[in-house]
């Protein structure tokens, strides 16, 4: 072979792949189960930096505050709404004139600047030493979203609500035509980054941010709340009772993990007679709008050891008012016993308080509305939790605070309702209840009416369901606002500051123009 030949490569044939050989399963190798294969551990996501933070911050539990006002911020025009992060570092308010206006509020406290003569006597102050408030920065509330051409002014609308995510990241503002705008606050203050069109078919009067925050509640007065994830903007749910006005929402709080000074269920005690008292006059006129019903003391129901005072019998005495078309059926012990913990009040103008399970979809189920006497005064615009969530307070027209117990049935409704536990009554020259809030120590609540604002130790005052009284003052004056309605109180996590806003949040009703920031110091006495 002569080596300048080309040598051709020897092709390989190919094999072909052989397939594995039919089996027939027998009836013995069809019974046999496969082993199930283990579930891998559910990995546990860790908190965020800004969560483990605001889980240190503990209130000041004590017996006895003393609430003084510190620093004054003057508004030109009424303030509808305040939000305010958890530490307090930014507090935003929302003003008629549709600006939302971010404070640095421990920069104010610690400065040396004191009001000015203008000042006091805008913001209405004569006496006392107030300081300055440092404005950090402001920006509109656009009533749309509708780009404006250059040379036109944009349209604002009143912010009649808002609230704040934790960290001061973003914060969220109702219009009056039904919109939702979001913003960011700490870094870009003021950038409008989306905007949830038609939320509602009128003015936004509440909001309230989910525990996650991630997703945002909404109340209207086209009577309905509505649950949005802030993820993508949508309606996830939307809750509708009668109809009526909506005034105030509010997510029942998580139990705290430290120790609360929470009201004691009373022990139980022998059963007595009730004394008869002679010198009270039965012919006496009885106003329905700003009267209560005067209720005989109820036998004390035996007690279980975990605080649910069962009755022992039905009692026909209270009446029943008639509940008004399409309202949801009165909360009973048997439908309260199937709540989650994620519970949902909502308020309406007309009086009625409406509890929501969040966790329950279906139409007609998993909501229930509070007992109220058939004379309480058709009329409330504020409620809120306590601070462990097991007691609910709601403002009335005749200058009274009814306090509710969700976790005993009453005595003074009817037998499977939650309890009325008592009435808080003002004086009757302090006018309409506007606004309440209550205390991170599960005791405390402070209550704005037309002359002033009254901080109330639930615990010792008031009128019990049996009708009885303490003797003695039972709240103290808070010095600040004097002759208007309060729009909103907010109290910081840990207890030390109170802020007060001033305005009819577009109903009737008189305001003033200036935001108070109050101390809270533990009382001495």
């Amino acid at each position: 072979m002569n080596d300048s030949e080309p040598t051709t490569p020897t092709e390989t044939p190919l094999e072909t792949p052989q397939l594995p050989p039919e089996t027939t399963e027998t009836d013995e190798q069809m019974d046999v189960v496969p082993e199930e294969l283990p579930v891998p551990a559910k990995r546990q996501r860790s908190l965020s930096p800004a969560f483990v933070r605001r889980r240190t911050i503990k209130p000041n539990l004590t017996a006895s505050f003393v609430v003084e006002a510190v620093c004054a911020l003057p508004h030109p025009c009424p303030t509808h709404s305040l939000a305010a992060s958890a530490c307090f570092t930014h507090l935003v308010t929302g003003s008629d004139d549709g600006y939302i206006r971010d404070y640095d509020i421990f920069t104010s406290l610690n400065g040396k600047a004191l009001l000015s003569a203008p000042q006091r006597h805008h913001a209405g102050v004569v006496e006392g030493i107030l300081k300055a408030p440092n404005l950090r920065c402001w920006w509109e509330n656009p009533a749309d979203d509708v780009p404006v051409p250059p040379g036109e002014e944009l349209t604002l609308s009143p912010v009649l609500s808002m609230t704040m995510q934790g960290d001061a990241l973003w914060a969220v503002s109702g219009t009056q035509q039904g919109h939702l705008n979001l913003f960011t606050v700490r870094h870009e203050p003021g950038h409008r980054f989306h905007t949830i069109k038609a939320a509602h078919s009128g003015p936004i009067s509440s909001l309230c941010l989910d525990r996650d925050e991630v997703g945002v509640f909404s109340g209207g007065w086209d009577g309905y709340t509505v649950h949005w994830d802030l993820n993508t903007g949508k309606e996830t749910r939307r809750f509708r009772a009668h109809g009526a006005q909506l005034s105030s929402v509010a997510l029942r709080p998580e139990a705290p993990a430290q120790p609360s000074m929470s009201m004691d269920v009373d022990e139980e005690k022998p059963e007595e007679e009730p004394e008869a008292n002679d010198d009270e006059d039965a012919n006496s006129d009885f106003d329905p709008l700003f009267d209560d019903p005067d209720t005989e003391p109820a036998k004390k129901s035996k007690e279980s050891s975990h605080g649910l005072a069962m009755p022992t019998k039905t009692e026909n005495s209270a009446r029943i008012p008639a509940a008004p078309r399409n309202a949801p059926p009165l909360l009973t012990a048997d439908l309260y016993r199937q709540f989650s913990p994620d519970i949902l009040m909502t308020t309406f103008v007309d009086g009625q308080v409406v509890l929501w399970d969040c966790r329950v979809n279906s139409p007609g189920t998993g909501v229930g509305r509070l007992w109220m006497n058939d004379k309480t005064p058709p009329w409330c615009i504020s409620s809120c939790w306590s601070a462990d969530g097991s007691q609910i307070y709601a403002g009335r027209r005749n200058g009274a605070i009814d306090v509710w117990d969700v976790r005993q049935l009453g005595k003074s409704g009817p037998s499977g309702t939650p309890r009325m536990l008592k009435t808080l009554r003002n004086p009757a020259s302090s006018g309409v209840v506007s606004c309440v809030v209550a205390f991170p120590d599960n005791r405390h609540i402070a209550c704005a009416s037309n002359d002033n604002l009254r901080l109330w130790d639930v615990a010792d005052g008031g009128e019990t369901d049996g009708g009885t009284k303490r003797s003695g003052v039972p709240f103290k004056i808070i010095p600040g606002h004097h002759g208007g309605y309060i729009s909103q109180m907010i109290i910081d996590p840990a207890g030390r500051f109170l802020v007060s806003a001033s305005s009819n949040r577009g109903w009737y009703g008189d305001s003033t123009r200036t935001v108070f920031v109050h101390d809270i110091k533990t009382s001495k006495t």
